[in-house]
């Protein structure tokens, strides 16, 4: 096992560890949730992976992912307002996107963008909202299926994961709203 999939597997091992912790009851502050640390610290983790897989041949797509979701994890660490959170996700995302149709390498391409997206966008959400599992949920997906176009394997992996906890955590969100509770 080389260190660059030793450091790809330790960090999705890290990001699917903070996608099953449970969300903390009631408001608490981001920085004390272990859920948050776990995304942080598994989102860095995956963006020096990302590095190594670049530097290797890999695809600059998979930093770009990294980048968004390390600029979505300081926003969210810093608790900020979710309009602000929005804003810089947006335009941290454009910038993404505008690079990434600029080295357009076909229909994939799209894939990715849309899936960027959504992670960005619900690393920034707050925790326990609709909104976030719902962007977490879909964006994961997308990234998993763009993982298996591409055939990078340990992002597939990761965001397959990725997607099943978030979707069992927007179900428990739904089914709690449809009971009132």
């Amino acid at each position: 096992m080389d260190y660059s999939f030793f450091t790809g597997l330790l960090g999705s091992l890290v990001l699917v560890a903070g996608a099953a912790w449970p969300v903390p009851k009631g408001k608490v502050h981001p920085t004390k949730s272990v859920k948050n640390w776990l995304f942080l610290v598994g989102g860095f983790i995956m963006l020096l992976y990302s590095i190594l897989g670049y530097l290797n041949g890999g695809q600059i797509f998979f930093v770009f992912l990294e980048l968004l979701v390390g600029i979505a994890s300081i926003m969210m660490m810093l608790n900020l307002n979710d309009v602000i959170d929005t804003v810089v996700i947006t335009l941290s995302g454009l910038v993404f996107i505008i690079w990434s149709l600029y080295l357009f390498q076909g229909y994939n391409t799209i894939f990715f963008i849309v899936g960027l997206t959504g992670i960005g966008l619900g690393y920034a959400f707050e925790i326990g909202t609709l909104r976030r599992d719902i962007a977490l949920t879909l964006g994961s997906a997308i990234i998993a299926l763009f993982s298996y176009l591409e055939a990078s394997w340990v992002f597939f992996w990761l965001n397959v994961f990725f997607a099943i906890f978030s979707a069992y955590y927007l179900y428990k969100n739904l089914r709690h709203r449809k009971n009132g509770k």
